[in-house]
């Protein structure tokens, strides 16, 4: 049998958040590092922008983006999502949320800052002004009365004298379903190159490896590591199950709803 060369393997994409870290393990150190090329260190909304210019086969990629490159699959049984709360997915304010009148909208995020903007207008009924803006707490709230952040930065900024609301936990009150923030998807053309590699077994290698990266990134971030395993163990859940299923299907009729999204395809499976 031939060994794969590098440029034959297949080509995956996703950001190295602690979120992620657990879904990409296998394929940066585990037992599945030799079937692909990977590309760990792109923000979630790159890792879209490598899919759809095909500089990658596969891709994990922010949810809301599923909807909006053409001739994707959706890899079954596993996502980013939060069943009740996250922490990691945060609208930081200077003033209660019934009081904000602009946000600043992180460049890393594609999905939560279409979140932000249907809870605005479904849930809270109010239209603030939204401006693109880089991940940096400070910076965002000098000129807006408030921020959405996402991914390790938004468990690390300064919450002092701020109003900070999870985002799963607000779109949990509204519509009592899971959010889902992220899923892999894969280039339809693309297929074949991905026979050898298991996202499902990636995901169970990286669940058995949660201390492991807990205090990894505890070094990183500097947070506790048991309170890194429990986020990895209760605020993230990484199945696409049919509750998170039903949650995602309700996000992307409200994102069509207002203008997010042309229509709400269905979603196509590997």
């Amino acid at each position: 049998m031939t060994e794969a060369t590098p440029s034959s393997l297949p080509r995956i994409a996703a950001s190295n958040y602690l979120n992620s870290a657990l879904l990409i393990y296998s394929f940066q150190q585990g037992h599945q590092q030799t079937r692909c090329q990977l590309f760990p260190d792109a923000a979630p909304a790159r890792c879209a922008e490598m899919l759809r210019s095909g500089r990658v086969d596969a891709a994990l990629i922010p949810a809301i983006e599923y909807q909006r490159i053409p001739d994707l699959r959706v890899v079954p049984g596993v996502a980013v999502a939060s069943r009740h709360r996250v922490r990691s997915v945060v609208l930081a304010s200077r003033v209660p949320i019934d009081e904000v009148s602009s946000v600043a909208l992180d460049t890393s995020s594609r999905t939560s800052v279409s979140l932000i903007r249907i809870l605005f207008r479904e849930f809270y009924e109010k239209n603030p002004t939204f401006s693109a803006a880089a991940p940096n707490i400070p910076e965002m709230l000098a000129s807006n009365d408030a921020a959405v952040i996402i991914g390790d930065p938004a468990m690390t900024f300064d919450r002092t004298r701020l109003y900070v609301y999870d985002l799963a936990e607000e779109w949990r009150s509204f519509t009592s379903l899971p959010f889902v923030f992220a899923v892999w998807a894969v280039d339809a053309s693309a297929l074949p190159k991905l026979a050898g590699v298991d996202f499902a077994a990636a995901r169970d290698e990286g669940l058995s490896r949660r201390k492991e990266l807990a205090r990894t990134y505890s070094q990183q971030l500097g947070l506790c590591e048991d309170d890194l395993v429990q986020y990895l163990t209760e605020n993230i859940c990484y199945e696409l199950d049919e509750e998170n299923l039903a949650g995602l299907r309700r996000y992307y009729e409200l994102a069509a709803k207002w203008g997010l999204i042309e229509r709400a395809e269905p979603l196509r499976f590997l």
